[in-house]
C-alpha cells in the first residue's frame, strides 16, 4: 500500500494529490506484464503516453464518454494499487472527475469494484483496490478497466498523464511461510 494517501481522501472522494510517487517496498509495478488499450485517442496522444514516465505527455481521449483504459494480463495477477497522475492546473476541463474501476476475466464479465470522485486533483492519486474486508488487500484478475465517467467543468475529452498498476511483491523464497527482512535470517532460512 502507498505510504502516503492522497491529500483529503474520504469515502469515494479524493482531493489534492501527491507531487512525488512514494510506495512501499513490498509493491511491484505490474503494468509491463499487460497489454494496454484505450477506447479512443487523439493522434500522438495514445496509450504509449500513459506509460512513458513523462509527466508532460498525456493520453487524450477523442469521443463520447465513458473513456476507457483496458489493462489485460495473460494470466491471473494480484493487483493492490492503481496510481494516476492527473493535473487540474494544466488540464482544467480535461481532468477526470469521476472514475470507475472494474475487474474481470475479460470484457464480457467486468464488475465495478470501486467508484471514485476526484476533486481538482494535481499530482499522483492513489486508488487502493482493497475491498471492505481488511483481509482482502488485493484483487485477483485477468483484466482491469479504468473508466473515466465524467470530467471537471463538464469537459468532453479527458487527459491522464500516467497510470501505474501495482501488485504485492512475491515472497523471494518459495514455500517459505515467513517473510524475513534481514539478510542474516534469509541466509539461514532454508536447509541445503
Amino acid at each position: 500500500m502507498a505510504t502516503e494517501l492522497s491529500e483529503g481522501e474520504e469515502e469515494g472522494k479524493i482531493t489534492g494529490g501527491n507531487q512525488f510517487l512514494i510506495l512501499d517496498d513490498d509493491l511491484r509495478e505490474m503494468g509491463k506484464k499487460a497489454a494496454w488499450s484505450v477506447s479512443s485517442c487523439k493522434l500522438g496522444n495514445g496509450v504509449s503516453s500513459l506509460r512513458d514516465d513523462n509527466l508532460d505527455s498525456f493520453w487524450q481521449s477523442d469521443g463520447a464518454q465513458p473513456h476507457l483504459v483496458n489493462i489485460q494480463f495473460q494470466k491471473k495477477v494480484k493487483l493492490q494499487l492503481i496510481v494516476l497522475y492527473v493535473d487540474f492546473k494544466l488540464d482544467e476541463s480535461y481532468t477526470p472527475s469521476k472514475i470507475s474501476i472494474r475487474t474481470g476475466d475479460g470484457f464480457h464479465n467486468l464488475k465495478e469494484i470501486k467508484a471514485v470522485e476526484l476533486v481538482k486533483p494535481t499530482g499522483w492519486v492513489y486508488l487502493s483496490l482493497s475491498r471492505n474486508d481488511p483481509r482482502e488487500t488485493f484483487v485477483n484478475t485477468f483484466m482491469l478497466q479504468i473508466a473515466v465517467l465524467s470530467n471537471h467543468l463538464n469537459g468532453r475529452d479527458t487527459h491522464v498523464r500516467q497510470i501505474k498498476v501495482y501488485g504485492p511483491r512475491p515472497n523471494p523464497i518459495p514455500h517459505q511461510p515467513f517473510q524475513f527482512t534481514s539478510r542474516e535470517f534469509i541466509t539461514y532460512s532454508s536447509v541445503r
